[in-house]
């Protein structure tokens, strides 16, 4: 079987109805059959002063509100993978500059079942591409239209204090993205063992091994062989008489129409730094506007 449509084709069909929003994938309006992944790890915390559930609904609503500015939407649960006729924000399309030039890394490798080492690389790159599309709370660039519906890879957890909670993300890009989706695999949890923080970051960095094992084995129960593997996680300690939220998520998006480039598929050779040198003189004038 043949990829139902080229990597210029899901950018052609991956653009929003609206000029400065993403909206998500399966709306109304959007230009076609694509879609965008774009990750994003946070945590949230709120002082105890209120019931257990508007706790939980006010530290999730800061875990979504922080870093990778996504308030404000309706959040829909999917499984986790980046099909055929997806791509990647930061990988895919306007590459984050690190993957370009090498200056990112291998973190360690896994072998698969056939023998060949895979690397795998720290997510943050994949991460900062994501805040550098949808902007931040307090400065935001095309984020997700509020109120939208948005199917999103995601999990998260909200605790009590004291404690630590924990998100993670991997994503395991397939070696034949002609037949075979990317893999995502989101992971949460609280109470890590460690006095300090830096105590604790290395205990969830031994947990991302296990991460990257289940992805091995997930490949291997379908026959899907991983070419290479993001990872990363964030962690934030919720102190006593507080609660905290931890949430891993990957929307599954259309891009705002003054994010891309005419024609589009101009994007898969943009790296990041220069979609944000194409975008700069669009995100000025809106601001000079208002």
């Amino acid at each position: 079987m043949q990829r139902p449509l080229t990597p210029a084709e899901v950018i052609d069909g991956a653009i929003s109805p609206f000029a400065d929003y993403c909206d998500g994938y399966g709306n109304p309006g959007s230009s076609g059959t694509g879609y965008v992944s774009v990750l994003k790890l946070s945590t949230g915390t709120v002082v105890k002063s209120m019931d257990s559930v508007l706790e939980g609904i006010v530290s999730y609503d800061r875990a979504e509100k922080n870093d990778a500015y996504a308030g404000q939407i309706n959040m829909i649960t999917a499984s986790s993978f980046s099909g055929l006729n997806g791509v990647v924000w930061g990988y895919d399309v306007a590459r984050h500059d690190g993957l370009i030039d090498g200056s990112v890394k291998p973190q360690f490798h896994r072998t698969r079942h056939d023998g060949v080492e895979i690397p795998v690389y720290p997510v943050e790159p994949l991460l900062e591409a994501g805040e550098r599309l949808f902007g931040t709370a307090d400065s935001r660039r095309f984020p997700l239209l509020p109120g939208s519906h948005v199917i999103c890879a995601t999990k998260d957890v909200t605790a009590s204090g004291p404690t630590s909670v924990w998100s993670a993300i991997a994503l395991a890009f397939a070696e034949d993205r002609g037949s075979n989706s990317s893999l995502f695999i989101e992971d949460v949890g609280q109470d890590v063992v460690g006095a300090t923080h830096a105590d604790r970051e290395s205990v969830l960095c031994s947990r991302m091994e296990n991460i990257v094992e289940s992805i091995i084995l997930c490949g291997d129960d379908q026959n899907v062989k991983y070419k290479e593997i993001f990872v990363g996680f964030k962690t934030e300690w919720v102190p006593d008489g507080s609660v905290g939220c931890a949430l891993t998520c990957a929307p599954y998006a259309v891009l705002a129409q003054n994010a891309v480039p005419s024609p589009p598929s101009d994007l898969l050779t943009m790296s990041l730094s220069q979609w944000e040198s194409f975008v700069a003189p669009r995100l000025a004038a809106r601001t000079e506007g208002q």
